[in-house]
């Protein structure tokens, strides 16, 4: 059995959330585990129990439980085809930054019923890296770009540039309808929910944290329009709960969608979620020079929408 730690808190290491910093450091324990252990006590800092949300300090002190982290053997082996899908994803790659035109389907990384993620398979990729984090999420059935930051100064510094807006991303979805509205900002707060089933749903709720997004629609088709989406803010599937509350759900959503609007696209191919993480776009402090990086439109979606007809 594993046994009791105790570890000081590095420079390099502080500002880090407590669960966030034990989901790295126990790589392979499950996060509902880790998660236990902080609200039984088990994990303490300084000899104190600290919330999930508490910010490690240089010098702190740290109870790591003994956690059982799976051994060499149990790891799961990545598919060469699946590694080779993610290796060619590649968009852009420094000593500091991976981008990668993430493909729908694949999760950004592993949870209670899944085995791994996009992190996971660029550190099994890559066993000799020292640090590879996602800099921000995607969700499963979303393809487009995706930061993971190679260090934990440019994690650091993505995760500051994204709290004061200066990363601008923007995604292109196909949604249901003749989009009426022309260019419009939506500003409307969203809260998540927990079903009896388990299943996590966001709703528009005016005591929910707030979520901007801009929209403007780019080419109008026989019932539905192609948008581009800019977001000011980053919620748990923001860009679906405000399309859906506003009559014009994304093609092929399963969760907030329409059901007989999705029936007619999957006739046309369309077996996944419309929306795609078209392009991210930053400058870096003291650097003259802004990086532009766009993910190519997937083909299934391309095929979709030569298949649909103009609107006339």
């Amino acid at each position: 059995m594993p046994s009791v730690r105790i570890l000081e808190i590095k420079e390099e290491q502080k500002n880090q959330r407590i669960d966030n910093f034990l989901i790295t450091y126990l790589k392979g324990v499950p996060k509902s585990r880790i998660y236990r252990s902080l609200r039984k006590g088990e994990v303490r800092v300084n000899k104190s129990r600290v919330e999930s949300h508490y910010r490690l300090q240089y010098k702190d002190q740290v109870r790591i439980p003994p956690l059982r982290v799976p051994t060499p053997d149990q790891k799961l082996t990545i598919s060469h085809q699946l590694s080779s899908r993610i290796h060619d994803s590649l968009l852009h790659e420094d000593d500091k930054l991976i981008v990668l035109n993430k493909p729908a389907g694949i999760p950004v990384h592993s949870g209670s019923n899944i085995a791994y993620g996009i992190i996971e398979i660029l550190r099994y990729l890559r066993p000799n890296a020292p640090f590879l984090e996602l800099a921000h999420r995607l969700d499963r059935e979303t393809s487009g770009c995706l930061m993971i930051a190679k260090t934990r100064d440019m994690l650091l510094t993505l995760q500051n540039m994204q709290k004061n807006g200066l990363i601008h991303k923007s995604y292109l979805a196909l949604v249901k309808g003749h989009w009426q509205r022309k260019n419009q900002h939506i500003n409307l707060p969203l809260s998540k929910n927990i079903l009896q089933s388990g299943e996590r749903i966001v709703k528009v709720d005016l005591g929910g944290k707030s979520a901007s997004s801009h929209f403007y629609p780019k080419k109008y088709y026989n019932k539905a329009t192609l948008v581009e989406i800019a977001l000011e803010t980053g919620r748990t599937h923001q860009i679906r709960v405000h399309s859906s509350y506003l009559g014009n759900p994304i093609a092929g959503d399963q969760k907030y969608g329409d059901p007989i609007f999705n029936k007619e696209l999957k006739i046309l191919g369309l077996h996944r979620l419309f929306l795609h993480a078209r392009q991210v776009v930053f400058n870096f402090p003291r650097k003259k020079k802004p990086i532009e990086i766009v993910a190519p439109t997937p083909t299934e979606l391309d095929n979709v929408l030569k298949l649909w007809h103009d609107e006339t």
